[in-house]
């Protein structure tokens, strides 16, 4: 579906999830203009043929200008930081990225009159659930600053919604992995923490171990266990909601993104091993504060209310992904 002449605004489009909405939105024939400040992004990771505006999403005359210049109907809001615990150490700097300016991009958006809001939100709402599968309606108890900063967001839309003539999609993402299959975009920060990340960047050397937090859960192998989500299939997802708020202009949804099912860390660690050929070396660490044994989504919601079908879901291939994607920087970051 595509909105006439208008264009879908994507903050944080230069980034690792953001810049994959991108170009799922580009594959389904929307038009689009990101507005990031390349704080963590990269301009060479937004497509030549799709305006980048250099802003803050806290700039407000420079937000409306673009959503009026660029006849923005929709807003894809990727933009804040992610790091959990760089939210407990700087606790603030969430409350600012995530919340105070998420708070001033919702202003605008109702300034302007963007009727629809897809918002990134993320399972880390629901902190330490005491029950695996997690549907939409365990209570949410974040235990850190990015969690809370999140849901004060969704706390907000849901407020304005019923004020202002705008609905949203609140996305709750699981783990996401992975990078695009045809090698557009991938994950490139420096320092992400993400586990399959960290650990084919380990089977090219770039790292020299991985580390292994915890082994004492309560869980087949004692390990963690995730439910990890190829960024495609997560974008393709951002792209149905979008379509399903168009068609339903009075409705809003939140729905869980993920798999419906886990995988350990050491199970993660065997399929890099068997991907890479390369016995990546693991190091046995503490567990850290706050992290559950297993977090499994329920997603029943997001399969009944869009017609979305994971096309990727096979941990080999986001694994393959991943190292073609890492593989890719090592000759040097891409570029337009």
């Amino acid at each position: 579906m595509k909105i006439d002449d208008s264009s879908i605004l994507v903050t944080g489009g230069a980034g690792y999830i953001g810049s994959h909405a991108v170009l799922a939105l580009k594959d389904a024939g929307y038009r689009v203009v990101v507005i990031d400040n390349l704080t963590t992004g990269f301009a060479w990771a937004v497509p030549e043929d799709v305006a980048l505006v250099q802003g803050d999403i806290a700039d407000q005359n420079l937000v409306e200008q673009t959503l009026r210049e660029h006849h923005v109907r929709a807003i894809m809001h990727f933009a804040g930081s992610v790091v959990v615990p760089e939210s407990v150490s700087d606790p603030l700097k969430y409350y600012g990225n995530n919340s105070a300016k998420t708070r001033d991009l919702i202003e605008s958006a109702v300034r302007v009159g963007v009727p629809h809001f897809i918002f990134s939100s993320t399972a880390a709402t629901y902190g330490v659930p005491d029950r695996s599968p997690i549907d939409e309606a365990t209570p949410q108890l974040p235990i850190n600053p990015y969690g809370m900063s999140k849901l004060m967001t969704e706390h907000m839309l849901r407020d304005v919604s019923i004020a202002h003539p705008l609905n949203f999609c609140a996305l709750r993402y699981f783990n996401v992995a992975g990078a695009d299959p045809l090698g557009r975009s991938g994950q490139s920060t420096a320092g992400a923490t993400h586990l399959i990340k960290v650990a084919v960047e380990a089977a090219l050397g770039k790292r020299d171990h991985v580390g292994i937090f915890g082994t004492d859960f309560d869980t087949p192998d004692g390990t963690g266990v995730r439910d990890y989500i190829h960024v495609s299939d997560l974008a393709a997802a951002h792209v149905l909601a979008l379509e399903a708020l168009i068609a339903q202009p009075r409705s809003n949804l939140v729905l869980n993104c993920g798999y419906g099912r886990g995988f350990s860390v050491l199970e993660v660690l065997d399929a890099v091993d068997r991907v890479t050929n390369i016995k990546v070396e693991r190091r046995l660490e503490k567990r850290r504060a706050g992290d559950p044994a297993s977090l499994i989504s329920d997603n029943s919601a997001i399969l009944a209310a869009l017609p979305w079908r994971p096309a990727y879901d096979e941990l080999s291939q986001i694994v393959a992904d991943a190292l073609a994607w890492e593989r890719k920087l090592s000759d040097g970051h891409p570029s337009k």
